[in-house]
């Protein structure tokens, strides 16, 4: 049944919930990403988020696919050396996420039987787990009913729900948003012979998220092509601007990040320690930046000093003499 529409007035939604329209769209339409393919482990869909985090998915796929390929067990990636995990992250950005994800390794391992946890609570007592990162697991992995909140899915929720352009700020009651648009879970014994409301559930978890990141994006949203637009509390409020604070672009040229990163490449393409000297030539426009940038690798533990005043990767400096 289409929209209906009285003379002066503004469209009101079609019957149904977004679920209904949101989760066949996506089982049609969702981009074909390996770690959504059948046989993917819970151990790869792991893996695949902690990559995304802040991350094109361009530039996740290929590490990606190499990550599995000589890691494809928990266990395999606890045995491998800091220094090895670091150096397979390469361009990534954000290191830190590597040697949390190679700590969280070791903790499934040792803590778990190389067995990636289901339930929200134990993923979250993994190192390097968060809230998004766990309940994403949960559900992509496991088919968990839980609410998956990212920057998408909020501006998808700001605008289809609230009828704003933005999200604004992250809130407590983000969760509860998301949750109020998932399936119910079945109860009784219709719940043990099936789980397709689950599945569902956790269809629609990756569904606001897909919608987000391809169709109501954050610059010029493709709301013609939007499988709810007609259900959308902003198309219906005529899609009012936002009149919140702007978020300034992260900028890369100059920063500290780009400066940590050129420190560790001198580090990730040497077979051993380096001289400060080494370093030193990696940034030579401000080197009080360069000996912060350096310092703060130290205290992340994303970097090593030998007892004669060389650097190497985590692992590598007890290695040599």
């Amino acid at each position: 049944m289409a929209a209906t529409t009285t003379p002066g007035s503004t469209p009101t939604a079609r019957p149904g919930t977004l679920a209904d329209v949101l989760v066949p769209w996506f089982r049609a339409h969702a981009r074909d990403l390996p770690w959504r393919r059948p046989g993917t482990t819970a151990w790869g869909v792991l893996v695949s988020e902690i990559m995304l985090q802040q991350t094109p998915v361009a530039r996740v796929e290929e590490p990606w696919r190499a990550w599995l390929e000589r890691w494809p067990r928990p266990s395999a990636m606890a045995a491998a050396p800091a220094s090895d995990v670091l150096r397979a992250w390469g361009k990534l950005g954000y290191p830190r996420r590597a040697l949390r994800l190679h700590a969280a390794a070791q903790a499934i391992t040792s803590e778990h039987d190389d067995v990636v946890p289901e339930d929200v609570e134990t993923l979250e007592s993994l190192p390097g787990v968060g809230t998004y990162t766990a309940r994403a697991v949960a559900a992509f992995a496991h088919g968990r009913r839980v609410p998956v909140v990212d920057t998408n899915v909020r501006r998808v929720v700001a605008r289809a729900v609230h009828g704003r352009a933005e999200p604004g700020a992250a809130a407590a009651r983000d969760l509860a948003d998301v949750e109020a648009l998932l399936p119910a879970d079945e109860t009784g014994d219709e719940a043990e012979r099936s789980s397709t409301r689950t599945n569902d559930a956790a269809t629609m978890s990756a569904a606001l998220m897909e919608l987000g990141a391809t169709i109501c994006v954050a610059r010029g949203p493709r709301c013609a092509d939007c499988p709810v637009a007609d259900r959308c509390a902003w198309q219906r409020l005529g899609r009012p601007a936002w009149d919140g604070p702007i978020r300034k672009a992260q900028t890369w040229a100059g920063t500290d990040r780009q400066v940590r990163g050129r420190l560790l490449d001198v580090l990730r393409g040497a077979p051993g320690p380096v001289t400060a000297e080494a370093l030193e030539a990696a940034w030579l426009t401000d080197p009080a930046q360069r000996s912060r940038c350096l310092d703060s690798l130290l205290v992340d533990g994303l970097v090593e000093q030998l007892a004669d005043g060389r650097f190497a990767l985590p692992g590598e400096a007890g290695d040599v003499p």
